[in-house]
């Protein structure tokens, strides 16, 4: 079966830290719904999930697509690219474990998204009332049971489709719960409170879903149903809640479409109507070594079938759609068709990429669709490959990892001259490392890069260089007077023209923006590039001989050095948000450590008696073997996270020492 109508279709995304049992509690809602072997359909993974995993049920006539995705907080990227793709975020949390940082962080990235929370394992046992207590208090009074655990846990008792008053329940009553879940409800529809107020009506589950799905839109509702993955209590529960209360994609909040860029941008309402120009969207890309890439994506608008001509953004060459796959775990097969709503597959376009938009009609050309908001890569590897040979095949896997997860950066160390692979973390690089070996057969050697250091300035300055060259015959003239202002941080380069009477010509300026550039990527303090900076180019001077571009490259680099050095200007040192999760005992040795990196403690939380976590600011370049110190503090019993915090300014010694090293390398 395929499905067949918008309708019938729930997309659903399974958030949460490592451990809380996603994988698992994916098996038991296959095996539920009857999925033969539905471990097999799963990739099995010796320790973690690596990589988003999409599976699908058919349960009372819906078809729900589940995407599994990695909980370390280290591959936080290819979780969040899911939720571009899914009306409903789904957040599991170990009920042993209660709301952890894993839990908190996605259901802040799930902001617009109709939201659940699933507290798996009720087997293992739990105070649940306290737990529940913790996730109102964490996330709100929204947060209400749709099933309550019976006392041994051992199954769930319905609070909302059929409540049976008397049901022994591990904490509260089913009546309170369900008249919770109503009295929420039905305040965002005032005939229905009316009628359940004044008359004393008694409301079928029919009456409250489209109140019941408003709620849920406006974040005025987030279930919490509880479940074991291990002994399967409350999974056909969850499989009802999710087919027959979770949003359809007309129901769900839509997508924000964008067509455009910079000042003509506008938002485009895309309609999940099957009549309609297709229009699709790449959220997931993986690189198979026997079916080649593969582009996993989400209909937004119209049907695709196979032999379709789809375009990839503004492209103008089209391509065709040979075999159009639906995705099983680690199993495809063909299908004939795919509706709005849908998430399917195509492999082997290599023009295809992780955010690209797919659509059948010029007038969509300029749409994409609005990201979620990506942690920053903060800690990096340089990367040597040990053969010559390999340096171009270390290319064309980092170009491909790169587009199977948006949190990987690569960049290249001008001061070793080696690639540099940037991730969330050092557990993140050493993935990218196995990957780079099993995948592609690469040997590489690593060693620390350099610090990216920026310079920035902290006053208002001008300057005037002139070029000026004579060896006979033609020499070379030009003249370049501008003004630089600071600009806040992360604002970046900003370049403006205020030259009259064409004292620099027209067709030189593109010669002296080019020496300003090359200045600004340079340096002028100690050899880092410059951010955050405004550069007004006001006068200037030519010759009708000698004057060429040379010339008034050599004079814009030159006076833009000289206006920086005279505008206070300052190096500034990338910093990182550090949250480690420890036990109590250990928290003065950790505590120690941060200081000792020249860290500043910004905030200490307990949300489970006898652990703290700590959240600390430092400085990237003092965070070398941080992860291995804190195994050895705390015997491996820590959780480490780190995320990018900007930038700061150097001390005053730091910096005279940055710019002492730079004028003896020079």
């Amino acid at each position: 079966m395929t499905p067949s109508s918008v309708h019938d279709i729930r997309n659903v995304t399974l958030l949460g830290q490592t451990g809380s049992g996603k994988t698992a509690l994916l098996k038991a809602l296959l095996a539920a719904a009857g999925i033969e072997d539905a471990s097999a359909a799963i990739a099995a993974v010796p320790a973690h999930t690596l990589a988003a995993s999409l599976s699908h049920v058919e349960w009372a006539e819906h078809w729900i697509n589940l995407l599994d995705t990695p909980g370390l907080p280290d591959l936080a990227g290819r979780a969040l690219a899911t939720l571009e793709a899914v009306e409903t975020a789904a957040i599991v949390i170990a009920a042993g474990s209660g709301v952890d940082r894993g839990a908190r962080r996605m259901m802040a990235a799930a902001e617009g998204k109709c939201k659940m929370i699933v507290v798996n394992k009720i087997d293992a046992g739990a105070d649940f009332g306290a737990l529940m207590e913790s996730i109102v208090s964490t996330f709100g009074r929204e947060c209400l049971p749709l099933n309550l655990p019976t006392p041994d846990a051992s199954a769930v008792v319905d609070c909302f489709f059929a409540p049976k008053a008397d049901a022994a329940t591990a904490f509260s009553s089913v009546n309170a719960a369900h008249e919770a879940i109503v009295d929420q409800v039905i305040e965002l529809d005032e005939d229905l409170m009316a009628r359940y107020l004044e008359q004393g009506e008694a409301l079928e589950p029919e009456q409250l879903h489209a109140p019941f799905e408003a709620a849920l839109r406006d974040g005025h509702l987030i279930p919490v149903c509880f479940v074991s993955a291990q002994t399967g209590a409350g999974v056909r529960e969850l499989l009802d809640i999710l087919g027959k209360l979770m949003p359809d994609p007309t129901e769900g909040n839509p997508p924000v479409f964008l067509k455009g860029d910079g000042s003509n941008v506008e938002r485009v309402t895309v309609n999940p109507d099957p009549e309609r120009h297709a229009l699709a969207h790449v959220f997931q890309i993986s690189n198979d070594p026997y079916r080649g890439k593969i582009a996993l994506f989400r209909v937004h608008q119209g049907t695709i079938a196979p032999g379709a001509s789809l375009f990839i953004g503004d492209g103008r060459k089209p391509f065709k759609v040979a075999h159009l796959l639906r995705i099983q775990g680690q199993n495809t097969t063909e299908t004939k068709l795919a509706v709005p709503g849908d998430l399917c597959a195509v492999s082997r376009v290599e023009e295809l990429h992780h955010d690209a938009v797919l659509h059948d009609s010029h007038d969509e050309d300029l749409f994409h669709l609005v990201p979620p908001a990506y942690p920053r890569p903060v800690y990096g590897l340089a990367l040597i490959a040990r053969k010559a040979a390999d340096e171009q095949k270390l290319g064309e896997a980092l170009t491909r990892l790169i587009d199977e997860d948006p949190c990987l950066e690569i960049g290249y160390d001008m001061r070793s001259r080696h690639t540099v692979v940037r991730g969330l973390g050092e557990q993140h690089i050493k993935i990218v490392l196995e990957e780079l070996s099993t995948r592609w057969n690469l040997q590489l050697d690593t060693e620390q890069p350099s610090i990216p250091y920026r310079e920035t300035i902290t006053a208002t300055a001008e300057s005037r260089y002139r070029h000026k060259k004579q060896s006979g015959g033609a020499g070379q003239f030009g003249e370049v007077a501008l003004r630089v202002e600071p600009l806040e941080r992360g604002a970046g380069l900003q370049l403006g023209d205020e030259v009259k009477g064409g004292t620099i010509p027209v067709q030189f300026m593109p010669a002296v923006e080019k020496g300003v550039r090359q200045a600004i990527g340079e340096g002028a303090l100690a050899g880092y590039p410059i951010h955050d900076i405004r550069v007004v180019i006001v006068d200037g001077k030519h010759h009708p001989v000698d004057s060429n571009e040379v010339s008034f490259v050599t004079a814009g680099r030159h006076a833009l050095i000289d206006a920086v050095l005279a505008a206070k200007p300052q190096i500034l040192e990338p910093i990182v948000v550090v949250q480690v999760k420890i036990t109590d005992d250990n928290f003065g040795n950790v505590s120690a450590e941060l200081s000792g990196r020249r860290g500043r403690v910004t905030s200490t939380d307990s949300f489970v008696p006898g652990w703290t976590v700590i959240t600390a600011s430092v400085p990237l370049a003092d965070m070398d073997g941080f992860e291995a110190r804190l195994k050895a503090i705390c015997s491996g019993e820590s959780e480490f996270a780190i995320e990018s915090g900007g930038y700061e300014p150097v001390s005053g010694d730091v910096q005279a020492k940055l710019v002492a090293e730079h004028g003896k390398a020079a």
